[in-house]
């Protein structure tokens, strides 16, 4: 019997790095906020998908008239965000029942494809973790530090094996039960993502290849891109 499909998406970014008077999850993006966009891309690829909000109750409101703005009339379960993101997801983690598939996804990623996500949820079905990672291309030094007067110098730390390192992405998808029960535990400042808090756990994780497009929207220049590939890929 395959498991009901619950989406939690994380919306609880302050958006200081991109400068702008809006948090970058309620920005506009090929005219819509970029929050929209992620959640119509899951669920032109999921149908019957249940969505769970995660966001600081400041800004419930404002999402609340964005929603009503755009005529984006989708049934949503809402979650307060927390002090960090452990607290937040195991926030949103309390709307899902036991027995479902639970994907975990950044609000600001309106650029991942219906396909990955439909292979996500789809593999997760028969394995209790499965995480989109991509190969890292750049160059690597961990070599550098910050001198006293600004100034960037080296190290001794020995150079990075780029063959070895991979940028994980989201979302990651999981049997709904084994996450929550790892969402049990203490909080550690390691808990970087939901892989991280599920392999403490002793969860094994299934890596699956992600997209170079799924990008995250942080800076002014990742919006500029984030326009430019919506414009290629008709979003």
């Amino acid at each position: 019997m395959a498991r009901d499909k619950y989406l939690i998406i994380m919306a609880g970014g302050s958006g200081s790095r991109m400068g702008g008077p809006l948090p970058k999850q309620f920005m506009d993006l090929s005219g819509r906020p970029v929050l929209q966009m992620t959640m119509e891309r899951f669920l032109d690829a999921v149908p019957g998908l249940k969505i769970v909000t995660v966001l600081p109750q400041a800004h419930a409101g404002l999402w609340k008239e964005l929603c009503y703005k755009n005529n984006f009339n989708v049934p949503q379960l809402m979650a307060e965000g927390g002090f960090t993101r452990f607290h937040s997801v195991r926030n949103g983690l309390e709307r899902v029942p036991d027995g479902a598939l639970v994907a975990v996804h950044d609000g600001v990623r309106p650029l991942i494809s219906t396909g990955l996500i439909a292979s996500l949820f789809r593999q997760a079905e028969d394995v209790p973790a499965v995480v989109p990672v991509i190969p890292c291309t750049d160059t690597l030094r961990p070599v550098i530090r910050r001198a006293s007067d600004g100034k960037l110098e080296r190290t001794d730390d020995p150079p990075v094996d780029r063959s070895r390192v991979f940028a994980v992405q989201t979302p990651q998808v999981f049997w709904s039960e084994t996450l929550k029960k790892a969402y049990r535990q203490a909080y550690d400042v390691s808990f970087t993502d939901d892989a991280s808090v599920a392999e403490k756990a002793g969860v094994e994780v299934m890596y699956v290849d992600g997209e170079k497009s799924n990008i995250k929207l942080t800076t002014p220049d990742d919006m500029k891109l984030a326009e430019a590939l919506c414009s290629i890929l008709h979003y």
